[in-house]
């Protein structure tokens, strides 16, 4: 943190909260200028006109940033190669937990059940539309369409009858030239959360929180940012013993799976035949009440002692 900056210099200029809109940032002309090599760890905060704000060495960057240039490995490049310590899954594991069909791949490969699915591009679709509608109706009736590399549900929909299928995909091509087409799953959304352990020390997992679906489709993005209603975030989840069990270990295997590091949330259906992966977030929502955060309250570490934890990861996994 810059403790010595002038909060009033900085453009955090919010708008109203509505439920239609999410809070902006003003651009006021101030710049935080990483190092420019491995030997400085300084990190500096310029205003409008050039002059330094603030100038602090650094020690560990917790990367709280989600999307693309965020979590999807391009921030974590960055910071290798000024040698600072930060949070979180390195450059593949950030790029493969982006990217769904990747993601999907890799466990398939260690044997954890993930939903159908076909990955698409514009091409595929622009030449042979009828070959991905029949590749579509091959899995099921009621299929999800997604972006291959967005979060926070933007450009999915979800379709339950085929004459749907081509305004979906143009929702999601606007995000992403590769789209996913993902047979519906029906079951429970619960959630854990995985934190990496330190050299030579294995990944553990959390309680597990649920997403109780009571008005939507699904949990889209307004019910995650604009607080849209028919959601409810329960933690712990009513799990059985051996279910917990069944699914702590899954989690972690999926950790290990793509490489992840440092904390990941592992999101699951639990249906009739068992759990299935939805996806992994190598950089899960860390407000205090964000379901990562959660669950890891009600597993006995609270909000100071979890950040801590991972910092202290951060630092002595760089010092390997």
């Amino acid at each position: 943190m810059l403790e010595s900056a002038d909060p009033a210099r900085f453009a955090v200029n919010s708008t109203v909260h509505d439920a239609d809109a999410l809070p902006t940032v003003a651009d006021n002309g101030t710049r935080v200028h990483w190092p420019q090599d491995a030997i400085s760890r300084t990190l500096t905060v310029t205003d409008a006109a050039g002059g330094t704000i603030a100038s602090h060495e650094v020690d560990v960057v917790f990367p709280i940033l989600h999307g693309s240039w965020g979590e999807d490995g391009t921030v974590q490049g960055m910071l290798e190669l000024v040698d600072l310590p930060y949070v979180g899954s390195g450059v593949l594991a950030s790029a493969l937990g982006m990217d769904k069909h990747f993601t999907k791949s890799m466990l398939s490969q260690a044997g954890i059940a993930v939903a159908p699915w076909r990955t698409v591009n514009r091409l595929d679709w622009q030449r042979d539309e009828r070959a991905v509608r029949a590749a579509a109706a091959e899995l099921g009736s009621s299929v999800f369409v997604k972006p291959a590399r967005a979060g926070s549900s933007v450009g999915v929909s979800r379709v339950t009858e085929a004459d749907d299928l081509g305004d979906a995909l143009t929702i999601a091509f606007a995000e992403d030239d590769r789209v996913l087409i993902e047979a519906a799953v029906t079951g429970r959304e619960v959630e854990i959360g995985v934190l990496g352990g330190g050299p030579g020390e294995p990944a553990r997992a959390s309680v597990a929180g649920e997403i109780v679906v009571t008005g939507r489709d699904f949990y889209d993005f307004a019910a995650k940012y604009l607080d849209a209603p028919g959601i409810e975030l329960v933690c712990p989840a009513r799990l059985t013993d051996d279910e917990l069990a069944r699914m702590q270990d899954l989690a972690v295997r999926a950790f290990d799976a793509i490489g992840c590091e440092g904390l990941a949330r592992v999101d699951f259906f639990l249906t009739e035949h068992g759990f299935v992966v939805n996806e992994i977030n190598t950089m899960p929502g860390f407000t205090p009440i964000s379901m990562f955060p959660r669950c890891w309250d009600a597993s006995g570490m609270g909000y100071p002692d979890l950040v801590d934890e991972l910092v202290r990861t951060a630092v002595a996994r760089h010092a390997r």
